[in-house]
């Protein structure tokens, strides 16, 4: 989410998100689809989710259609160039190797929920 947010990607628009994990891809799509007025204000994206199992073809009906693609679903190449629409940005959470990653943000990220939950842990009196 904040790798989408840092882009300035619009998230206003059809979100394709390819796995359906409790870690990974449901937070994601939640965050996409999450009303913008919420007090954690979302993407207020119209949020298509698949799996594993979803046939290749029918996949590519979605993507073809998605203005962004979260490939989340842990599998190499499961989103191809092919199934991509002019202009969508693709976002790959990590099974494919990429000549440029992101990976400080990644590892920041980790960091700073980190230091919020112990934070959370703690009385205010002993901050």
């Amino acid at each position: 989410w904040e790798i989408i947010k840092g882009t300035g990607i619009p998230t206003v628009g059809n979100v394709v998100v390819a796995g359906r994990s409790k870690n990974v891809g449901m937070p994601i799509a939640m965050l996409l689809h999450t009303d913008g007025r919420h007090e954690r204000p979302g993407g207020d994206a119209t949020v298509t989710i698949s799996h594993r199992y979803t046939p290749k073809e029918q996949l590519k009906m979605h993507t073809k259609l998605a203005d962004i693609v979260v490939a989340a679903a842990g599998i190499p190449n499961l989103i191809t160039a092919d199934m991509i629409k002019e202009g969508a940005a693709v976002i790959d959470v990590g099974i494919n190797r990429v000549q440029d990653p992101v990976t400080g943000k990644t590892v920041a990220m980790l960091m700073k929920n980190t230091i919020i939950a112990a934070k959370r842990m703690l009385k205010p009196t002993e901050l």
